[in-house]
């Protein structure tokens, strides 16, 4: 005969045997490598926002052409001789840009212009490094969150594609007997905005890591989808304004036409389409290139006042703080940029510019993100 059990007996018993639910199941195995991975993209976004700015500095010190090869492991070593200094020199005098404008150049101004290129390429070596080792790293401890490997590689071969970038826009500017002084201004165009896509990316990526999986699939059944419609369409708006500043820095645009609002007393530059064939105009005229960038400045501003308009009808505090943070830096961007003109672009204030446009493309990223996964805090009023 079967011995009788007490209930409590038997009710422990079966809890004893019965699987135990988990939660956080998404986030399982694979968690604790999220706040590492996030941490490594900080590291690559201070990077890259260092290369852009130093980027902007080789830009308007005339710097970028001093190099006048693309090596890409054995560039790594500076010269160390005075026989190697005297060879990359007369390397560099052998160009247009040395020929027509830095004939006067000595030895010793020649390795200035040389250390700020160097330097350039060097940090693009550190950053593809500091990539590489953190992925492996990762990779091999098994720490990187289920779908994640693909996002990681994107940043990977983004910075690979835009060494080779870097090396076609220089290029354009290492000839002999065609009176080229400059990049293509197109080719930095696409640099810069390569530079700036892939530190789209590493803000996307460090904004989806700072919260769990389970998070993220809560906060996006109360996603604001014409808001986040709207912040997509100033994302991309404040982009093209990003390749046509871009197209102003190519040719030094920003330093022929120093009034404002006119331009040599006029609404439209005088000789606006004086090169042939046309369209190069478009990339190379002076005066028609900085007359784009300040319409498209104009109206990225009313755009952007229609975007917080509607950022202020989010029931999220923050946001809601978070798009009146983009219309305060972009409010300061316009002024700043006119800044710019009166004053002919020198080079402390139009590297303060550019610094502005990064911050302002990092807070739409982030009202974006946050319209898609919105912060749930007090009640509206209240918070």
């Amino acid at each position: 005969m079967a011995e009788k059990r007490k209930l409590f007996e038997e009710v422990g018993s079966m809890d004893a045997a019965r699987p135990v639910t988990q939660a956080g199941v998404i986030d399982r195995g694979r968690k604790s490598g999220r706040g590492a991975i996030r941490i490594w993209l900080m590291i690559l976004f201070a990077l890259v926002f260092v290369m852009i700015a130093v980027g902007g500095m080789t830009r308007l010190t005339d710097s970028g052409l001093s190099i006048t090869e693309w090596r890409p492991v054995t560039g790594a070593i500076p010269p160390l001789s005075e026989a190697h200094w005297i060879s990359e020199f007369e390397k560099y005098q052998a160009i247009d840009e040395f020929k027509l404008q830095n004939a006067w150049m000595e030895l010793a101004d020649f390795k200035v212009i040389y250390w700020w290129e160097w330097g350039h390429r060097q940090l693009g070596r550190v950053i593809g490094l500091v990539w590489g080792l953190g992925f492996l790293w990762f990779l091999l401890r098994r720490q990187i969150p289920a779908g994640w490997t693909p996002r990681l590689l994107l940043l990977g071969a983004l910075g690979g594609a835009q060494g080779g970038i870097g090396w076609w826009m220089v290029s354009s500017g290492v000839t002999s007997g065609q009176g080229v002084l400059d990049v293509a201004s197109y080719r930095l165009a696409t640099h810069l905005g390569l530079a700036f896509v892939i530190l789209g990316f590493i803000t996307w990526y460090m904004l989806l890591l700072g919260r769990t999986e389970r998070d993220l699939i809560q906060a996006r059944r109360a996603k604001e989808a014409k808001q986040f419609g709207l912040a997509t369409g100033l994302l991309h708006f404040s982009f093209l304004q990003i390749l046509l500043g871009a197209l102003v820095a190519g040719i030094d645009a920003g330093r022929y036409f120093i009034d404002w609002p006119l331009m040599q007393g006029q609404f439209f530059p005088p000789d606006a389409f004086s090169i042939d064939p046309l369209w190069r105009n478009f990339f190379e005229n002076p005066g028609l290139v900085q007359f784009m960038h300040r319409i498209s400045g104009y109206l990225l501003f009313v755009f952007g006042v229609i975007v917080w308009l509607r950022g202020r009808q989010s029931a999220h505090a923050k946001t809601r703080f978070a798009f009146n943070a983009v219309m305060a830096v972009l409010s300061l961007q316009i002024v700043w940029g006119i800044t710019t003109v009166l004053y002919a672009a020198p080079v402390h204030i139009a590297l303060v510019h550019q610094a502005l446009a990064v911050v302002l493309w990092v807070l739409i990223l982030r009202a974006r993100y946050l319209s898609a996964y919105p912060i749930a805090t007090s009640l509206r009023g209240t918070s």
